[in-house]
């Protein structure tokens, strides 16, 4: 049927005998309006969906939820990672399985609890004026309204789950179960209590394990500090030490000030090669008085000298021997001002030191650093001096500085650095030992809850050994390692990121010293310092736990857990279990409580391991992590088969989003102004492996993308009105075109469930826009337009034509209903409103004889003349030669090969033209426009001969007419 030009004069309107195509789907989709109606006809789909796929015996896959923190509206980033989940579930729902999915939540930690502190803070009461069990009830009432809050916003994006059996771990039930894998832990005795330096926020008074750490620029004081040499151990070369008169220095480099008071040693390294230089000059026309002085004796890394004299402002110096510091000591450089600073401090040899900065020196404070700790404990010192409290400020022994804040904690300064390092540096100019001080921007490690910087501060911790050896297969190390090999990963690069991050990870850190948690929930021997380990205590602490949840750990009085034992002489331990430990524990209870093979006979079955966790890049470190070292250290391997990570979201120049720049994107206005489905057809368009972009243009481009999907599925819809079964043609009486589209289909089958197999779902949508804007709507709509418009309703092109619509509407709306599910089940539900919920629906079984290469390998060949013929076509329109195709009868010469597959086809119907010539000649392709000189059929608009030859409808073209005459048949 024509595009363009004039309507025939007629004595009859034929408009009402064409066959338009008629749907009550509309154009625009009104999402924002519309998939809120369709959530409430889905009512609980997700349990209607998992009692089919049971009845029908189907195989059970697993996804288990990393749980999102219950604080705060969702943002693009739990969008994109619950979109990317509700794919999962969908496919596989699709892909025929029963599917347990159990949305989660974490409900512990820091940033609930600093809302209930500002809370209290605001009515004018301090935390420690409340009683524990207040807070705490505080704190779950607050997680509880987020949880509703969320869940309500993940719902409307279409995310289907188990909502009604959510987990929490702040239940009562989950304590409990945390608890009861925490005392696996204690029982096998993987679990020590070891006082070293862990990195330690003062802002929210509590240790940090490694993944709540993140690094930002910071700027510090740099000092460089004399440590007077004072003597050597006999066997030091007499001569080397003939210096000693003069007052050398063991010259250190620092960037933390405030831990010179913690000084109790001085690293060297035994590679590195030093001098003792003597200063001869210092620099004039300076603007102050430099701390150096002609005569000074340093000692330094050769390789460093100069950089440190430039720092010093001293301008010539006189190298005086070669220097080997092993065996000298030296005084620390604040004894001239207090006793308590007169100890003798050694140099230790340490592989850690460099003479790549600072002065080949490293100034060693073992409650401070790990390399520090380590280094004294090498060589044979065991007690860790305790300088700075839990807040932040020098404990009272401490002389000259006690009660100094090294970071503020309180006020507005709150997370800035205190006078300590400034107090610390008085002191040095005061005894002469400061040499030099500057300033340097570098990365510097801050809580990635609080933003605050953090310190390294030696406290009693607990701590899961990574390497004990166990009782049957080596280490956690080595069997989380193992668990990792046997692990697939999506994308694989995964496995080597975690597997370097677990083969370097010191023990795990698992206590915090906050009141918002799971406790570690265990008695300690006084005189042994050793956990107790008794199955009636463990199971009278659980029993507890369950009933009245944490809570009844710091209430009930020590009696009612200890039984016989003699409270006073077991030290109740009320630190709190870190989040990630909380976590890590998920798959326990939910999904080993509730798989068959552990007893279960409910409704809802799961089974350990699950099949995928599915994440962020960042969880390597946090979440895939502590459930590797659980499952691992309780079960010995990993709780999942396999790990898909994503990467996170930006704005649309790349950068990192932010409320403060304004380039944030929320969701919630997304689904207000263009519905779920365009911010779930984003998720499937972008390569989530990788970091994506957002942004209202990437929006706009994706509602471009959905507008042809619907467009498609509303001509599909519109063609197939009042199609039915009697129609159907058989494949051998389809002509090659349907049989190309078959052949499609059945190639994009393949490629479909391939790609939902891999999680691959970029691979989904991508090629079936491909195929709904260039196979269907640029040629096959386009070629069969005029045979569904005007060929009699049994006609055999219309009756082929409408059959394979028909398919490819049966695999379009299963294909795409886990990327678009409101769309797709409107469509559905719109052609067969009585048939279920597309959700429901398994994909249709492809048939292999649709496969059909030969016919592919035609249509490609057509298509290469066909681009070459709508190119003069629409030259020809530009051109005003002609007002349609249908005024066109093109004259195509080219080569016999260019033509062969037009054999058996009518090159003007492919054309879309009234008539066409193929001629043979030449080597290449060349089209004449001519017109067709023909009269205009009055219905279907073509210039074709046979116009008026059939007496009774003259205005029309044979075909016309006969389509009129059973059209008038049947009305009458």
């Amino acid at each position: 049927m024509a595009d363009a030009g004039d309507t025939p004069a007629t004595s009859r309107d034929y408009r009402e005998t064409v066959f338009l195509p008629e749907t009550p789907f509309p154009m625009r989709g009104g999402l924002p309006q519309k998939e809120p109606l369709i959530l409430e006809q889905w009512g609980d789909l997700y349990a209607a969906l998992r009692k089919q796929r049971q009845a029908e015996g189907a195989p059970l896959y697993v996804l288990h939820d990393g749980p999102p923190y219950a604080n705060g509206d969702i943002h693009i980033g739990h969008a994109l990672n619950k979109t990317l989940k509700d794919f999962v579930v969908r496919s596989r729902f699709l892909l025929g399985n029963d599917v347990d999915y159990v949305p989660g939540w974490d409900c512990h930690g820091l940033p609930i609890e600093w809302k209930i502190e500002e809370q209290y803070r605001a009515r004018g009461r301090r935390k420690d004026e409340v009683s524990k069990a207040e807070f705490r009830q505080a704190c779950r009432e607050y997680a509880a309204g987020w949880i509703d809050v969320q869940r309500d916003q993940f719902k409307r994006l279409g995310i289907l789950g188990d909502w009604d059996n959510r987990y929490a771990t702040m239940d009562f039930a989950t304590e409990a179960a945390i608890v009861a894998e925490f005392h696996k832990f204690k029982n096998s005795g993987q679990l020590y209590r070891g006082s070293k330096p862990v990195m330690w926020s003062p802002v929210e008074r509590t240790a940090l394990a490694d993944a709540e750490i993140e690094y930002h620029d910071h700027v510090s004081p740099t000092v460089w500090v004399k440590f007077p040499v004072t003597g050597a151990t006999d066997d030091h070369p007499d001569d080397l030490l003939a210096f000693r008169h003069a007052n050398p220095s063991v010259v250190i480099w620092t960037t933390t000030p405030w831990t010179i008071p913690a000084n109790r040693a001085i690293s060297y390294g035994p590679e590195i090669a030093y001098g003792l230089y003597e200063v001869t000059a210092m620099e004039t026309g300076l603007e102050f008085e430099p701390w150096a002085r002609p005569g000074d004796r340093l000692i330094l890394a050769d390789k460093l000298a100069e950089e440190v004299f430039k720092a010093a402002k001293i301008a010539t110096w006189t190298r005086i021997d070669d220097l080997n510091p092993s065996g000298l000591e030296c005084a620390h450089p604040l004894a001239a001002l207090s006793s308590g600073y007169g100890y003798s401090v050694p140099l230790l040899a340490g592989d850690h030191v460099t003479d790549d900065a600072g002065t080949g020196f490293v100034h060693t404070a073992p409650g401070h650093g790990a390399d520090d700790f380590e280094v004294w404990k090498a060589h044979g010192h065991h007690e860790v001096p305790d300088t700075v409290d839990p807040d932040g400020a020098y404990y009272p022994h401490v002389p000259l500085f006690a009660g100094l804040k090294v970071i503020e904690t309180e006020g507005k300064k709150t997370g800035k650095f205190g006078p300590a390092n400034g107090a610390v540096m008085e002191k040095l100019i005061e005894t002469g030992n400061l040499l030099a001080r500057g300033r340097m921007e570098h990365s510097y490690p801050h809580s990635w809850r609080s933003k605050a910087p953090v310190i390294f501060r030696n406290t009693p911790q607990w701590f899961i050994r990574m390497d004990k050896p166990l009782e049957d297969d080596g280490t956690l190390r080595e069997r989380a390692l193992s668990a990792i090999d046997a692990t697939a990963f999506h994308p694989a690069a995964g496995k080597n990121r975690i597997r370097t991050m677990v083969e370097s990870r010191p023990d795990w850190l698992i206590s915090r010293q906050r009141a918002w948690g799971t406790p570690l929930a265990m008695f300690v021997d006084k005189e042994t310092g050793q956990p107790l380990h008794d199955p009636e205590v463990d199971a009278r602490i659980l029993a507890a736990v369950r009933d009245g949840g944490a809570d009844a750990w710091f209430d009930r009085p020590d009696a009612d857990f200890l039984g016989a034992h003699a409270p006073e002489r077991y030290e109740k331990i009320t630190d709190i279990l870190d989040v990630w430990f909380d976590s890590g524990c998920t798959h326990a209870f939910t999904l080993e409580s509730r798989d068959p093979a552990h007893g279960y006979t409910g409704d809802r079955p799961s089974h350990w391991p699950a099949d995928l966790y599915l994440e962020g890049s960042d969880q390597h470190r946090g979440w895939f992590q502590s459930n590797l070292l659980e499952g691992a250290g309780t079960r010995g391997r990993a709780p999942y088969d396999a790990v898909l990570t994503h990467g996170f979201t930006q704005d649309e120049n790349g950068e990192k989003m932010s409320k403060s720049k304004g380039n944030t994107t929320d969701p919630a206005v997304v689904i207000k102004e263009s519905g779920a489905d365009i911010l779930r057809l984003w998720v499937a368009l972008v390569d989530y492996a990788e970091d994506q972009r957002i942004g209202k243009q990437i929006l706009q481009t994706t509602v471009d993308a959905y507008r042809k999907l619907r467009n498609t599925v509303r001509y599909l819809l519109g063609a197939l009105a009042d199609f039915d079964e009697v129609e159907r043609l058989p494949l051998d009486q389809m002509p090659p075109l349907e049989r190309f589209i078959l052949h499609r289909l059945w190639e994009l089958d393949g490629q479909v469930r391939k790609a939902y197999a891999n999680y691959d779902f970029q691979d989904v949508v991508r090629p079936v826009i491909e195929f709904c804007s260039g196979d269907l709507s640029a040629l096959y709509f386009d070629i069969r337009k005029d045979s569904l418009y005007c060929d009699r309703p049994d006609a055999v092109r219309r009756r082929a034509a409408r059959t394979v619509m028909h398919e490819v509407f049966m695999r379009l709306t299963a294909w795409l209903a886990p990327l678009t599910p409101f769309t797709m089940e409107e469509a559905w539900t719109t052609r067969f409103p009585d048939a279920g919920s597309n959700c429901a629906r398994v994909i249709p079984d492809t048939p292999d004889d649709w496969r059909n290469p030969d016919e592919a390998e035609r249509w490609a060949g057509i298509e290469t003349v066909l681009e070459i013929v709508n190119e003069a076509l629409e030259a020809a329109r530009r051109d005003k030669i002609i007002g349609g195709a249908l005024d066109a009868w093109p004259v195509v010469t080219g080569p016999a090969a260019a033509f062969a597959p037009f054999a058996g086809l009518d090159p003007a119907e492919v054309f879309r033209t009234s008539g066409a010539e193929l001629k043979v000649a030449g080597d290449a392709v060349t089209v004449e426009i001519r017109l067709a000189d023909h009269p205009k059929c009055a219905r279907s608009w073509r210039r074709v001969p046979d116009v008026g030859s059939d007496p009774d409808h003259p205005e029309l073209s044979a075909r016309d007419a006969d389509a009129v005459r059973a059209w008038d048949a049947r009305r009458a």
